[in-house]
């Protein structure tokens, strides 16, 4: 029940009904409940997440799935410390986790510890992992955050090209470093190309004072009816 409430979106309800739980919690309720706190982020929400949390078993700390949604909302809630201790405290740590702590600083704008915990993983990195590296070397956009990202694109593979969010936060990461022939490198190489990805080629085209370049992409979306984003759209009536 508690999880219908949260597949539906009515996350107030399933707090409430999560309230009148009388019996053991398992690592499934717990999970659940975190990610209704995390989905909601209010005052009430803070209160009870905190308050589980605190409650929480010490064997369900390492439970990937449950600490992975504790370290999701806590980060949601701004309280990047306690997530730390949580992820610090978890034994054998799967790529998910690490992804929600890095996905946290990126959202927290901690954008340097992202790139430190990204230089400390050890295993086959997924497309949310390339994405939130992107996102952060391209926020950052120094002469570390350059050389992780070009390193990082570099080893990408090559289905992970095909997947329009990962491209588009590359194309949008080589952008801010000025470098467009690497970016229109990475939109030619992608084989089905959503709005998105125009949108950042379009927006990077103008960051880096070639605009006119817009006009060309914006004909080659006309013939492959590609409706344009709210970005392109913009950018071509700016």
């Amino acid at each position: 029940m508690v999880k219908g409430y949260v597949g539906n979106e009515t996350f107030e309800k399933a707090l409430d009904l999560f309230e009148k739980i009388d019996i053991e919690l398992d690592n499934v309720i717990y999970t659940i409940a975190f990610n209704c706190c995390a989905k909601l982020c209010n005052d009430r929400a803070m209160k009870i997440g905190k308050k589980l949390l605190a409650e929480m078993p010490e064997n369900y700390r390492n439970d990937n799935v449950a600490s992975t949604s504790a370290i999701n909302m806590l980060m949601k809630f701004g309280d990047v410390e306690s997530a730390e201790r949580i992820f610090r405290s978890i034994k054998v740590k799967d790529i998910i986790t690490y992804g929600a702590m890095a996905k946290g600083y990126v959202g927290n704008e901690m954008f340097e510890k992202a790139l430190d915990l990204f230089e400390q993983i050890h295993l086959s990195l997924t497309n949310v992992i390339y994405t939130i590296v992107f996102n952060a070397c391209a926020k950052l956009c120094n002469d570390r955050a350059m050389k992780i990202g070009k390193k990082l694109l570099a080893k990408m593979p090559e289905n992970y090209r095909n997947n329009n969010i990962t491209s588009t936060s590359a194309i949008d990461m080589l952008m801010k470093f000025g470098d467009v022939e690497s970016a229109e490198g990475v939109f030619r190489s992608i084989k089905a190309k959503g709005a998105d990805i125009y949108g950042a080629l379009m927006n990077g085209y103008n960051l880096n004072g070639e605009s006119w370049k817009c006009f060309k992409i914006f004909e080659e979306m006309k013939e492959k009816n590609i409706i344009p984003d709210e970005i392109a759209w913009n950018i071509l009536i700016g």
